[in-house]
């Protein structure tokens, strides 16, 4: 019956969150991870749960990856886990007062994670596998034993697509790569000589639990979206999946073939989204580029973890919001350019992508801002982590508890503190579990081709090494939230570095200095006033210049917006819930 009826798709956030937009190394290939599966199940210490410290032997003695890669891939599967806020806190706490890596290691050591399911996550790191067919032809190998990529076509696939949004892409990885997956969830006592999975292999419910990382569904249309072990062990999917209640088990075969008639595209992706997702307006729409702007959202239906808001073609604008639509929602900004962003709400994760010449400012973002292709933007936010890949002449000004993360593509990138306060950024942070340490800003790690590479700023050793720059003091001014909003904090959280603060303090004392010279010059009514206009010609001349007068002027209501209300969907911006901004561009 169609009301029986049941689908099963792949889960949005491991694919957009988990997998890291390179192509892996190769020591994650199937091959090494059915090997590390047989090893973590058959060792004592590293089955159900893995430590840090068993993984960090697995990666570092057995797979012979880098330390700090090691970290990067557990670090990122932690942040994927449903740790409350005050757990992250009460962890950045413990790590803020680790003053020696030793402290820092023994910190580490009380991480685990589910064994199986950091298994899935390392597989489908191969989401974002380039081969030589692909990078001519769009298509992949039909083979899995696809020679390895040159660095320079790894690098142009980096910069012309992104999987991670692709919810489509996220289908067809699962669909091709099943059998793979079901089979890393085999036990090792059941494998034949080669490692492979026999035809009449038993997969346990413990290991099913496991596959819920990547696979969940729901029983007729509109019904509660529940985890993939319990769609399989009753109802309409018991007997397709063959599962025994006797010994607690799928065969395998019966598994795979139940799993594949049943899957479908995610309806909370962003297909669903642009298709049928609440259509957002504006409250100002003007001739022109303007015009273009699109904003959709699946907010009042998706339940958490597949909420996402859409932005795209916000083109010589400024749109200003802070709202419950946006808490814990998943943002994407596409394709703007000349424009004034401010998201200033707690925030899953943000992805900035294709977009050119434009200021966007966060909230806490409690996973990861992701910055990809895209050229003379300017981001600042707090977030558990700041990946950019593909990207040239941008800055982040960043407060992360997690070293930068700087993928294969980018050039003239500038890593700077941050440099903002709103009046509720502190209990945004608290909300999302981010705290102001540790603070690592300032050491990114540059993910190469071949691996990370770390080497000091001035190494001319790679391309990549040199691709970034740390602000210098003398180039640092802060900036100002020009919006009125409820709340208690009033100054930068955690302040800033003392060479970024003596900075400014010489800015203010050349200020002081100029007034205290005008002063003293004791000019009569008429040099005053002829000073004055000097002044401010060329005041507008930088502003013109620097494209700073845009800015101003787009904070500036018109007659015309305060009266129109596109489609009555449309409200003012200052009626956003405790912000009052002075622009009326958005609608929520």
């Amino acid at each position: 019956m169609e009301a029986d009826s049941v689908s099963i798709w792949p889960r949005m956030e491991p694919f957009l969150l988990g997998a890291l937009q390179v192509a892996p190394t190769s020591k994650l290939s199937l091959h090494y991870l059915r090997k590390m599966a047989v090893y973590v199940q058959t060792r004592e210490g590293c089955f159900p749960d893995l430590s840090w410290s068993m993984w960090r032997h697995i990666a570092c003695g057995k797979l012979q990856l880098p330390e700090d890669l090691a970290w990067l891939y557990f670090e990122t599967f932690d942040l994927l886990l449903g740790h409350t806020p005050e757990e992250r806190l009460e962890r950045a706490e413990c790590l803020s007062q680790c003053s020696s890596k030793s402290e820092l290691d023994q910190q580490r050591s009380k991480l685990s994670v589910d064994t199986l399911q950091f298994l899935l996550f390392l597989y489908i790191q191969q989401l974002n596998r380039v081969s030589l067919r692909t990078s001519l032809i769009g298509e992949e190998w039909p083979s899995h034993r696809a020679r390895s990529p040159s660095p320079s076509e790894r690098e142009t696939k980096a910069s012309s697509q992104n999987k991670n949004w692709d919810d489509q892409a996220h289908l067809s990885f699962v669909q091709n790569h099943l059998a793979d997956i079901l089979e890393l969830l085999v036990e090792p006592g059941q494998l034949s000589q080669s490692g492979q999975a026999k035809r009449d292999s038993q997969i346990s419910l413990e290991a099913v639990r496991s596959l819920g990382l990547l696979l969940e569904g729901s029983v007729g249309h509109g019904k509660g979206i529940q985890p993939i072990h319990k769609l399989l062990i009753k109802g309409p999917l018991q007997t397709p999946s063959g599962y025994s209640m006797l010994s607690r088990s799928f065969p395998l075969h019966k598994l795979l073939s139940c799993l594949q008639q049943n899957l479908t595209l995610n309806p909370f992706g962003m297909t669903a989204c642009l298709r049928s997702g609440k259509k957002l307006a504006w409250a100002q729409q003007v001739e022109g580029a303007m015009k273009r702007a699109k904003i959709a959202r699946n907010t009042h239906m998706a339940p958490s973890g597949s909420k996402m808001v859409l932005m795209s073609q916000v083109i010589k604008q400024t749109l200003a919001k802070t709202s419950d639509k946006l808490t814990g929602a998943n943002i994407k900004i596409h394709r703007c350019s000349d424009a004034f962003i401010y998201l200033l709400s707690p925030l899953r994760s943000v992805s900035v992508d294709k977009c050119r010449d434009s200021t966007v400012v966060l909230g806490p973002v409690q996973t990861s801002v992701h910055i990809h292709s895209c050229q003379n933007v300017r981001v600042v936010c707090v977030a558990g982590r700041v990946l950019i890949g593909a990207s040239s002449r941008c800055t982040v000004h960043a407060l992360t508890p997690t070293c930068p993360l700087l993928l294969p593509g980018n050039s003239d990138l500038t890593l700077a503190p941050f440099h903002i306060f709103y009046p509720s950024l502190e209990d945004h942070m608290a909300s999302v579990g981010l705290a102001v340490v540790p603070n690592t800003w300032d050491q990114p790690l540059v993910l190469g081709t071949e691996g990370l590479a770390s080497p000091p700023l001035s190494s001319p050793s790679s391309s990549d090494s040199t691709c970034y720059r740390l602000l210098p003091p003398s180039e640092f001014h802060t900036l100002a939230v020009p919006f009125q909003m409820e709340g208690d904090t009033c100054e930068i959280p955690g302040g800033l570095p003392p060479a970024y603060q003596a900075a400014l303090r010489e800015k203010q004392k050349r200020i002081h200095n100029w007034q205290k010279t005008v002063m003293e010059a004791r000019l009569n009514k008429e040099q005053k006033q002829q000073f004055q206009e000097l002044v401010e010609l060329k005041f507008h001349e930088w502003l013109l210049e620097t494209g700073h007068r845009q800015e101003l002027d787009s904070l500036i209501p018109t007659m015309a917006n305060s009266q129109k209300n596109s489609d009555g969907a449309a409200t003012d911006s200052s009626r956003a819930k405790d912000a009052k901004p002075v622009q009326t561009t958005a609608a929520y």
